[in-house]
């Protein structure tokens, strides 16, 4: 698979990574029940696919998302790059917890790299830049783990142009993670332009919106998800009206990809990945015979009148 250069690092990172929050099973934000068995097999289809670096982080499933990805890297060689992120605690109801104190952050990594069982992090991640009155703090304990050999790299995720300067003060950040897909577009105007010109690494969450653009989801498909999916709990994209416009735009953009001879989940992946600033994009699956499907799009090249097609469509 095709690698880019996550800004300016050593990390040559394959065109899709795999996203292992929904393998994380149930707490506030989950996705309903998971399997562990099929965490494992999904993470092992990930890397026979060639997928070289795997996106977790603590909150998933209250640390079992780093547990299944520490389970998998036992019998995974060459090691792939791991990324995982900091910032959000949990309490007795697996509800989350915001929390950037310099300690909190240290502990944090402690937890991560036992559950992980590795010596270092390739990539340590702010969650999200909450609560606003600790971010400095939080940043300067991330940049104490760099120099102390506990991880190779701090980024960021969920991030404004603001705050990544207020961030690059202190230390420049090799990166975010924010979510991009054709149904959320908002990076586009000021944070691409912005990590282009700094020569910040983009890895995109979300190029699937949650599963939307994968073309499965039907109104009766919707109710087959479990009642603590957060996807219907909280999540407008999921809820008349939006999700009927979506379903149309979608019904659309399948004729699209038919043409250029790809699945619409393929062609909404290859989407994000047509701006060079993007590094790699962010794919979840839950067991295997799922990223299979994906990985076409690292390929895929989308030819301009194509682009234009689509752009109609996503502004109807």
């Amino acid at each position: 698979m095709k690698t880019r250069r996550l800004g300016q690092t050593d990390l040559e990172l394959t065109v899709i990574g795999l996203g292992t929050w929904a393998i994380g099973g149930p707490w506030e934000y989950g996705w309903g029940p998971q399997e562990d068995r099929d965490s494992l097999e999904a993470i092992e289809e990930a890397m026979e696919c060639g997928i070289n670096w795997i996106d977790t982080a603590p909150v998933y499933g209250c640390g079992h998302s780093e547990e299944m990805v520490g389970r998998a890297l036992r019998s995974i060689r060459p090691r792939p790059f791991v990324a995982t992120k900091c910032g959000l605690l949990w309490n007795e109801r697996r509800e989350k917890i915001s929390c950037l104190k310099a300690d909190s952050i240290a502990a944090e990594c402690e937890a991560s790299l036992k559950r992980l069982g590795v010596e270092v992090i390739d990539l340590y991640q702010m969650h999200w830049p909450q609560p606003a009155e600790q971010v400095e703090e939080g940043w300067e304990a991330m940049v104490r783990l760099v120099e102390q050999g506990k991880v190779r790299y701090i980024g960021v995720c969920n991030c404004d142009v603001p705050l990544l300067e207020r961030l690059a003060k202190i230390a420049p950040p090799a990166s975010l993670q924010p979510p991009y897909s054709m149904l959320r577009r908002d990076i586009e105007k000021e944070i691409l332009p912005y990590c282009g010109k700094k020569q910040i690494g983009v890895v995109a969450y979300s190029p699937l919106q949650k599963g939307l653009l994968t073309g499965k989801f039907t109104v009766e498909y919707l109710r087959t998800l479990p009642p603590d999916d957060h996807r219907i709990v909280s999540d407008p994209n999921f809820r008349p009206p939006l999700f009927d416009r979506n379903l149309d735009k979608i019904e659309r953009l399948k004729r699209v990809a038919a043409q250029a001879g790809l699945t619409v989940g393929q062609l909404a992946i290859a989407w994000v990945l047509r701006r060079p600033e993007i590094t790699s994009a962010i794919v979840g699956a839950r067991r295997r015979g799922q990223i299979r499907d994906w990985v076409p799009a690292a390929d895929a090249e989308l030819p301009e009148p194509l682009l234009e097609e689509i752009e109609k469509i996503l502004h109807a």
